[in-house]
């Protein structure tokens, strides 16, 4: 597998790849990815947008991620600054690279390739800071988790609600840009 960095229009261009993995990373049934096909395909035109793909040897997607700019007026960051202090708006959304998307089809998770992906992405990333949501989960069981944590992101915000989903979602952060790995 390969990792690319991906340009808005290589994203574009793989929509129908992109729904297709996240449906499957995230376990939705297919009638509820047509709504996340619009949504994907708006947030390529944000200020700051960045990509990655991890594609097989024959091309096929097995994982991606995005983000961009977190800014007023977006629907993501209006909810979490609503929930946030003046103190942690300044502190976390003054110049921050939201993390929107990353996943990893199922049967290539456990191999590194979502904390490649990661990487790449929030060494891509401007910014002083970046913020994502992940549903609240046993940390010791749950990839995503571990994968945050290792990444050294904490705890912004817990058990918070976005409207139009029962589920609760923890916003988690971290400054930027990243060390390198050790060893390098």
């Amino acid at each position: 597998m390969r990792l690319v960095p991906w340009k808005p229009d290589d994203l574009a261009r793989r929509l129908d790849d992109v729904v297709a993995v996240y449906g499957e990373a995230m376990g939705y049934r297919p009638e509820l990815m047509e709504a996340r096909r619009g949504i994907i395909a708006t947030h390529v035109r944000r200020a700051g947008f960045r990509a990655v793909a991890t594609l097989t040897t024959d091309g096929q997607l097995a994982g991606f991620g995005y983000g961009y700019v977190s800014g007023s007026g977006q629907w993501w960051h209006d909810q979490v600054r609503s929930a946030l202090t003046e103190e942690q708006r300044n502190r976390w959304l003054k110049d921050c690279f939201e993390v929107v998307e990353l996943h990893v089809r199922p049967a290539a998770q456990g191999h590194g390739v979502g904390a490649r992906q990661l990487r790449t992405l929030l060494a891509m990333a401007p910014g002083s800071t970046t913020l994502l949501s992940t549903p609240e989960a046993d940390e010791r069981k749950s990839r995503a988790w571990r994968l945050y944590r290792s990444f050294e992101f904490v705890d912004v915000l817990r058990e918070f609600r976005f409207p139009g989903d029962e589920r609760a979602f923890a916003v988690l952060g971290r400054d930027l840009p990243l060390r390198p790995p050790s060893g390098e």
